[in-house]
């Protein structure tokens, strides 16, 4: 492998010493703290919060899913959600969810590190952090998760694609409520879904030139879908191939994570949030009604990088777009890159319709409890909010994706 301080230009265009230059300046999304408003509205979604966090473990089914309850709920709340949605969200979502196992053991300020990864400790992990908060922080969680996420010499912040994204979606989601309980389980969360992800962020060898590059995000997706050699990795489309696409084929990963230019990284980025709409919504034929439930958590990741670019330190900004990247490349790849065709989000077809349609059909409809397609809904309203809507291409979307939907395809 050539060494990449061959390469000083890709090195500085990427990691470490000039990424503080290399921020992506950004407004920060409006703060929703819900802890001392007295209107039953808010008060609703603090008391579901707490009521989720002391019951409910943030693992479950075998430690293979992820509790979306913090998700919705707050997703839900920001759409309007009364009360009674709220209570009626949180009581389909229970029945599923599992109460908390206790840990193999504790984890201590001495061994977390040596944890990491390990599902069975979700329980220890959270104790950890809660302890952090009480004892060293005086209850200010962004100084926990300032400590534990972005300090250190292999940080979690670059591993938060790990549990396809969880870590990094659950973040946003503390930031934007400003809340305790949720920055502690996304510490949870950051910890025992910590996994190989790292290294590409942490390790800079695996930044270097690729054979060739491009400022767009959907002009390489698009490449990838004509790449014959990804159209022969695997037989069948599916969230298994994830492994062996990482272990068989890592090159070809890398050839296309470092084609990505981020000369203008704030337009890149942009462009990178229409790219996760038109995976998700311009990747369906009409008809099928086949949106990929994987491919939903590039928008909700990519929503939740919006909702943090502003308040993380901007040493990691280009690193964390970098890691949605990753994870894009990775579920386009192994659910065998389906093309996305541009004529299937028309704003010709959105005839008279507005947000206030969407969010309806988003809080009354038959998905009103689907944590994803709320998220997803959300999602697409903020980057609309964010980088304005004059073609409403983000409506137009929305409006199909809540026209359209009939449940997720695996």
């Amino acid at each position: 492998m050539a060494s990449v301080l061959a390469y000083v230009p890709i090195v500085n265009r990427f990691i470490n010493s000039n990424d503080e230059s290399r921020s992506i300046d950004l407004p920060p999304v409006e703060v929703h703290n819900v802890e001392t408003a007295p209107e039953k509205r808010p008060r609703t979604l603090k008391h579901l919060l707490r009521a989720n966090h002391a019951n409910h473990s943030i693992i479950y089914h075998n430690l293979q899913f992820d509790n979306h309850m913090p998700h919705i709920l707050c997703s839900a709340y920001l759409l309007g959600a009364s009360d009674t949605q709220l209570h009626r969200i949180y009581d389909v979502e229970a029945e599923e969810l599992e109460p908390w196992k206790p840990s193999p053991a504790e984890v201590t300020r001495d061994d977390w590190r040596d944890f990491l990864g390990d599902k069975r400790y979700q329980r220890a992990f959270v104790d950890f952090f809660e302890d952090a908060l009480a004892m060293r922080h005086h209850y200010e969680w962004k100084k926990v998760v300032e400590e534990y996420m972005f300090g250190g010499k292999e940080p979690l912040v670059n591993c938060l694609i790990g549990g396809l994204g969880h870590p990094l979606i659950h973040l946003g989601y503390a930031y934007e409520m400003d809340n305790k309980e949720l920055a502690m389980e996304a510490l949870g969360l950051a910890a025992t879904q910590y996994n190989f992800f790292h290294k590409y962020t942490d390790d800079p060898s695996y930044t270097k030139p690729s054979s060739f590059k491009s400022s767009s995000p959907q002009e390489l997706l698009e490449r990838m879908a004509n790449d014959e050699r990804l159209g022969k990795l695997f037989e069948d489309p599916g969230f298994d191939n994830l492994g062996p696409l990482f272990e068989d084929h890592e090159d070809l990963v890398m050839e296309y994570w470092n084609a990505w230019s981020l000369d203008d990284p704030k337009k890149q980025f942009q462009e990178s949030q229409e790219a996760a709409v038109s995976l998700l919504v311009a990747t369906v034929p009409p008809g099928t009604h086949s949106y990929n439930f994987f491919v939903v958590h590039l928008l909700t990741t990519s929503h939740a990088v919006r909702i943090l670019l502003p308040v993380i330190p901007a040493k990691f900004h280009i690193g964390l777009v970098r890691q949605w990247w990753l994870l894009t490349i990775a579920v386009y790849a192994i659910f065998k890159c389906p093309k996305i065709d541009p004529d299937y989000i028309k704003p010709g077809d959105v005839a008279g319709k507005q947000w206030n349609y969407v969010e309806d059909k988003a809080l009354n409809g038959p998905y009103a409890t689907d944590a994803h397609f709320v998220k997803a809904v959300r999602a697409m309203k903020e980057a609309a909010r964010t980088w304005g809507d004059v073609h409403e291409h983000y409506l137009a979307a929305a409006v199909r994706l809540v026209d359209d939907f009939a449940g997720w395809t695996h």
